[in-house]
């Protein structure tokens, strides 16, 4: 199937913006410098001698504004946690070692801001389900604290004086508590700063009564987390420690089942049990021990949550691309009979007015009232026959005008339709790697559909295997299904 080639437009380059903040967000800014030192201050209760916190809700803050306001605000974020730093005490200008006291601060918040800049260009460019939200930011909590960890390794290395570790051994665990701690931070804390600047940027922050099946839902996962907490203290009663399993399997369930929402709500229930205990007096390992656990469930569980997010607006996506085919097929076959219709009636209609024509010339000087008769019915024939050839002519030409069709999103769309009649089938629909690049003018329904019907009687001649690819030749686009 030979489609022609539109050539792409050359690539417009977007100038990256400048550090400078603008005006419309210096509210945001400084509104971050008091809810970072504020969480930062939240923070010491899990902290310990030569040991990050263990639990750091200022990364979630900084998380959820890099991600929702741009990582052009880096250079300010840096800015604000140095002055805050300054002001607790941390930072003091002019002392020995304060400058690189200063760069471990800004360290971290440099890490982050890099991290989203690249998921967020790494998910724009990206066809595979990374690329369908909530992905990229769940990628980007889990990636950010553990690249500010990597980071931060050779600095603790060679500067122990500062940490207060000593040894490769103790430093690794220090840096795992600095990546357990901004990890729990961030899927904690993030998650609902980033709904709270949604809405109030949208200002969609609208309440609904729960229907039914929404409470049904808040029952079975009520049911499972509950058993899962009590398996989980009962284990801890007769002594085989603190596990982590029940709990993880209970969060899992819960985000594969309702969603990232959902999931979120059952780490923080679980957070809300485990951390208060690890405030308390006990040692470093076991406080590191519990929130390595704790920070296993948050992950599986917003990870899961997150992919039955994506999972869902796929669903949704093929859905409508379905009833849309749908639709379009329907009106062809309108259009079809249509056509055949107007084509029965044009050729007695005109007949029917050059009859009409001749009736009006010889009545002429006739009775008035026969030649005012036959004029009228002059009259009324042409109109009809001059209504019947503009529905032909507007019949056979199509409605719906062409467009830029990327063709590796076509195939992929095609297979996606036809995965299920195949897979009945007993065959398997193969899609050879597709050049991004390749675009043609075309009208995306019925090309598809095209196509569709292509791969249905391939799937229905063959003997199991049916290859989909296409590739450029001069000018044009050939698409090919093979079996």
């Amino acid at each position: 199937m030979p489609l022609p080639l539109l050539p792409l437009a050359p690539s417009v380059r977007t100038a990256t913006s400048a550090a400078i903040p603008r005006l419309g967000d210096l509210p945001w800014i400084a509104g971050y410098a008091l809810a970072f030192a504020c969480a930062h201050h939240i923070a010491a209760g899990w902290g310990g001698q030569g040991y990050y916190s263990l639990l750091y809700p200022a990364a979630g803050v900084r998380l959820a504004l890099l991600w929702s306001r741009g990582p052009r605000l880096t250079i300010s974020l840096i800015a604000m946690e140095l002055v805050v730093q300054t002001i607790a005490g941390i930072i003091v200008p002019g002392q020995p070692g304060w400058l690189t006291a200063s760069i471990g601060v800004a360290r971290p918040a440099l890490t982050y801001g890099i991290v989203v800049w690249l998921v967020r260009h790494l998910a724009a460019r990206s066809s595979s389900s990374l690329g369908v939200a909530p992905m990229p930011l769940g990628l980007a909590a889990v990636t950010a604290p553990v690249a500010a960890a990597l980071v931060s390794l050779p600095w603790s290395l060679l500067s122990p004086e500062l940490t207060g570790v000593v040894g490769l051994r103790q430093t690794l665990a220090s840096l795992t508590g600095f990546a357990v701690g901004d990890m729990l931070g961030v899927l904690l804390v993030a998650p609902p700063l980033l709904w709270v600047i949604q809405a109030a940027q949208d200002r969609t922050l609208v309440l609904h009564r729960p229907a039914a099946r929404h409470v049904a839902a808040l029952g079975e996962a009520a049911a499972v987390l509950g058993a899962a907490i009590v398996a989980s203290l009962s284990l801890v009663r007769i002594g085989l420690g603190t596990p982590a399993t029940p709990a993880l399997l209970a969060v899992a369930w819960i985000g594969l089942r309702f969603g990232r929402t959902a999931s979120w709500w059952a780490i923080l229930i679980v957070a809300a049990i485990v951390l208060p205990y690890t405030a308390t007096g006990m040692s470093v390992a076991e406080r590191l021990a519990l929130h390595m656990s704790l920070a296993s469930i948050v992950v599986v569980g917003y990870l899961a949550g997150s992919f039955a997010d994506a999972q869902a607006r796929a669903q949704t996506d093929l859905s409508r691309r379905d009833r849309l085919l749908f639709q379009a097929e329907r009106l062809k076959t309108l259009r079809a009979m249509s056509v055949a219709v107007i084509h029965e009636i044009s050729q007695p209609l005109s007949t029917l007015a050059i009859e009409a024509k001749h009736l009006h010339e010889i009545t002429v000087s006739a009775d008035p009232e026969i030649a005012q008769t036959s004029a009228l019915i002059d009259r009324k024939a042409a109109a009809l026959s001059t209504l019947v050839r503009r529905l032909r002519r507007f019949g056979g030409r199509a409605v719906d005008e062409p467009s830029a069709l990327p063709v590796s999103a076509l195939i992929e769309n095609v297979a996606a339709l036809t995965s299920a009649e195949a897979k009945a089938a007993g065959v398997v629909v193969e899609v050879v790697p597709i050049d991004p690049d390749l675009v043609v003018l075309a009208q995306e329904i019925e090309l598809a559909q095209a196509i569709i019907n292509l791969v249905r009687n391939a799937v229905q001649a063959c003997d199991g295997h049916v290859v989909l690819s296409a590739n450029r030749h001069d000018d044009q686009v050939v698409v090919t299904v093979a079996n």
